[in-house]
């Protein structure tokens, strides 16, 4: 059986996916005017994009501005987040400072999870993973094609890669240029989860096409998804109150009477 991750009061990998929503704002006073309001929308996690930070390169900012967000957040769980330029993020980052901006910010006590990009190379990754797991942070592993869907068996292998390398939640996203694409997304998070997950796994179809993967995560296996409040953090994001209401319609038309 799939085991689940507890982050503060929000259990990943049962019932309803879990809808996270991220802060993309380039000053601090942008961010926490955003982290405000998700607070008290619907979403269950934050993610905070730091790649969008323009103070991101100076450590003691993000430090600070990361202090400042948990106290507005409260009990909401923050997923800290540096997407890089070749993963679709916002900026470009060296080996040395990706590794330095995670372990340090996962030993503030500030985040609850951190996103690791799972092919920046092993020894980076399991680095940050330990470091982040004596602090009682969990370590979402990440990758993301913008331009193709992998075949089934290369989606999976990437998934199970995740899990040895020590991550609690495993996450990929994909680009589908057919609807056959889509499909091979969902059956490899279904086998996935079926025959390999040892924690919850997170995946997605990006785009218009792939809208429907953001949605059926309950009936293939994909704990969490990603709604945007304004703007989107990627494509075919659906909007944080419609991704509620269908997310919550869709459990209710199938439950068992």
């Amino acid at each position: 059986m799939k085991q689940t991750v507890t982050v503060r009061n929000v259990v990943i990998g049962a019932g309803i996916p879990k809808v996270c929503v991220s802060i993309i704002g380039k000053t601090k006073e942008e961010i926490l005017s955003e982290a405000r309001a998700i607070n008290i929308s619907k979403a269950d996690v934050a993610e905070w994009r730091v790649d969008w930070f323009e103070q991101v390169f100076e450590i003691e900012k993000v430090k600070e501005t990361a202090r400042e967000l948990r106290e507005v957040l409260s009990e909401m769980p923050i997923l800290f987040t540096f997407r890089t330029l070749k993963e679709g993020g916002e900026k470009e980052i060296s080996d040395v400072y990706y590794t330095i901006l995670n372990k340090e910010i996962a030993a503030t006590g500030s985040v609850d999870l951190i996103d690791v990009e799972a092919f920046t190379g092993d020894q980076i990754v399991e680095e940050i993973i330990e470091v982040a797991h004596q602090n009682q942070v969990f370590v979402v592993a990440s990758n993301h094609d913008f331009y193709k869907t992998p075949d089934k068996e290369e989606i999976i292998n990437r998934l199970r890669k995740m899990q040895d390398l020590g991550a609690d939640i495993s996450k990929i996203a994909v680009m589908p240029q057919t609807t056959q694409d889509v499909l091979t997304l969902l059956q490899a998070t279904d086998e996935m989860r079926t025959k390999y997950a040892t924690g919850p796994i997170i995946t997605m179809s990006m785009g218009a096409k792939g809208v429907i993967s953001r949605v059926a995560g309950e009936f293939f296996g994909s704990a969490l998804t990603f709604g945007a409040r304004k703007k989107a953090s990627a494509p075919g994001q659906m909007g944080l109150e419609e991704l509620d209401s269908v997310l919550h319609a869709l459990h209710n038309s199938c439950r068992e009477d």
